[in-house]
């Protein structure tokens, strides 16, 4: 990992509009941990995987949700044939 532009908390934090505490609760690492792991960007694997899963989570969300959207605008075209 690239030092300082891939610090994957601090990318994580940034991306989800998240505190450390927030990601902490969200991935099940105290404040401490998450702080301490942006601040010398020694993440543990397990860390690093929870926070990759945790940002797949979030996108596969906002995909569905698109296709949901996108569902109903179809739905609501067809029925007015």
């Amino acid at each position: 990992m690239d030092k300082k532009s891939d610090n994957l908390i601090k990318k994580t934090c940034k991306e989800l509009g998240l505190t450390y505490r927030e990601l902490g609760e969200k991935i099940g690492y105290s404040e401490e941990a998450i702080s301490k792991a942006a601040r010398t960007d020694k993440i543990s694997i397990p860390m690093q995987k929870a926070c990759e899963m945790f940002l797949k989570i979030k996108e596969l969300e906002e995909e569905k949700n698109l296709l949901d959207e996108l569902t109903s605008i179809l739905q609501k075209l067809t029925t007015r044939t």
